[in-house]
């Protein structure tokens, strides 16, 4: 893989990766796009979900679900902290869409039905994410550069009816693509070609748009009938994670060569601390959940001083006692050089442990759930003797037959909750984005708390994010007649 690093970063600016301090120079016209192939795109693009998925853009998401704390040796981040958010505090908006962009550049300048293909999943992989981060959103007039200068929004529900038609529309470019067809191979750096992978990736991304929507009644039985419809072609599995390696480096050149995540919690090359592996450390109410029940993942998740995870309480401004406050671990940080998580194989296990429970695909709820459970100690560095022992437990086994305290049978909330909190810590801290939307959509883990900083007084916890300043100065209209956001009140479609 490392053969493929100087074309990687070489194609950044085309990949939209970061907003680089030269992005305007007058000396670049982005109107007139640099010529390349769909391989260099392909790469650049993939290489730049990547960035998205796994880098800064979605922190303030692992300290609002529990994973992480702000760093009592800084001055408080009051925007996090206290949830004072204004559309200059997060944006989750621009990089997505210069990503989006790319792939639909793909989708244009290629007949390869396999790279046509692998665009089409991707964008919809992006436009979920967008739709997951502020509800309604431009789609249908997107993407068209100079020609819709100014894009009206589309409705969060719609956009999710079309992805899935999409999806459906890749699967069958790849299972008719003749036998001539390109092959994408190494400019393929999350399968390296391997259709059969990007499939069961677009099934299991169809299985998540499809799950998300699970609170929207209406849509119930045609969500069922269309994830039937592929269910043969099967999903991911402990075999075939989605993670992305263009051939990272332990290099700061070129704005940081490391995996994403790395840049993000890690250390530079000479070992100085990255900007949120300063600023952040360890949450105690996530030290606390990991450790549970005879739980190894918490010494892992979090580096230690003595065997011993030293955290903070979310707001909290005092240094914790006992030592240096913990950061991201080596469960988390395996090495520069790391795989990026796109999509995990213990997220994708729990997906279809949800789908098998509610009835939208077969197979056994309760082997599913643990699955995902020895997929998530298998990519912390623990064993599947471990996860064994720790899914063996009353109090952590999947909630089947009568509850002894209740004398009841175990409803399908308990299973909801079993599912959904044992997701929770198998996204940590990687998937904080995603552990968000299913706390959002499900109320699990039901006993995350709130900032405790002086006077922030949350009614409740955050329920989405105001749309970027970037909209309201390039698109102010459309943008305004989306109404007043509510970061306690306005709510994603699908949520609960």
């Amino acid at each position: 893989m490392k053969k493929y690093i100087s074309i990687i970063f070489a194609t950044l600016t085309l990949a939209g990766s970061s907003c680089k301090k030269d992005f305007l120079e007058l000396s670049k016209n982005p109107n007139v796009p640099t010529v390349t192939t769909p391989q260099l795109l392909l790469s650049g693009a993939l290489k730049s979900t990547a960035d998205i998925v796994n880098g800064g853009s979605y922190v303030q998401y692992a300290a609002w679900i529990g994973y992480l704390s702000w760093s009592t040796g800084y001055q408080p981040n009051i925007a996090l902290l206290s949830y004072q958010m204004t559309s200059a505090t997060y944006d989750c908006w621009t990089n997505p869409y210069l990503n989006l962009a790319n792939y639909n550049t793909i989708l244009n300048s290629t007949t390869e039905p396999n790279f046509q293909a692998i665009a089409k999943i991707m964008i919809a992989f992006d436009f979920e994410a967008l739709v997951d981060n502020y509800n309604n959103v431009p789609y249908t007039q997107a993407l068209q550069g100079t020609k819709v200068l100014n894009p009206t929004y589309d409705n969060g529900s719609a956009i999710y009816d079309d992805l899935l038609k999409q999806i459906d529309a890749a699967i069958a470019l790849i299972q008719n693509a003749p036998a001539s067809a390109a092959n994408p191979g190494s400019s393929d750096i999350m399968y390296g070609g391997n259709m059969n992978n990007w499939l069961k990736f677009a099934n299991t991304l169809k299985l998540r748009i499809a799950l998300r929507q699970i609170n929207v009644s209406a849509k119930s039985a045609a969500l069922m009938a269309d994830v039937s419809a592929t269910s043969a072609l099967g999903y991911l599995d402990a075999t075939n994670p989605a993670t992305v390696n263009p051939g990272y480096l332990n290099s700061d050149a070129d704005g940081g060569q490391e995996s994403p995540l790395w840049r993000n919690y890690g250390t530079t090359q000479n070992g100085g601390a990255q900007t949120n592996k300063a600023e952040y450390q360890a949450n105690t109410y996530g030290a606390n959940s990991l450790s549970a029940n005879n739980d190894p993942r918490s010494v892992v998740v979090y580096t230690t001083t003595g065997g011993v995870v030293i955290s903070s309480a979310f707001g909290q401004t005092t240094p914790p006692a006992g030592g240096t406050p913990s950061t991201p671990g080596p469960g988390v940080l395996k090495s520069p050089t790391m795989n990026a998580t796109i999509m995990s194989s213990a997220e994708a296990l729990f997906l279809q442990s949800e789908a098998a429970k509610d009835g939208y695909i077969t197979g056994d709820p309760v082997a599913l759930y643990n699955a995902g459970i020895t997929a998530s100690f298998l990519d912390d560095g623990l064993t599947a003797a471990q996860a064994q022992a720790y899914y063996s437990q009353a109090a952590i086994a999947y909630p089947t037959g009568i509850n002894p305290v209740t004398t009841l049978p175990y409803t399908d909330a308990d299973m909801e909750q079993a599912i959904i909190t044992q997701k929770w810590k198998a996204l940590a801290i990687y998937g904080a984005f995603e552990a968000f939307n299913e706390y959002r959509r499900t109320g699990y883990p039901n006993d995350i708390p709130l900032s405790i900083y002086p006077g922030a007084n949350p009614p409740n916890q955050v329920t989405r994010i105001p749309y970027p300043a970037v909209e309201y100065k390039t698109n102010a209209a459309n943008v305004a007649a989306q109404g007043t956001v509510n970061v306690f009140t306005s709510k994603i479609f699908w949520a609960k």
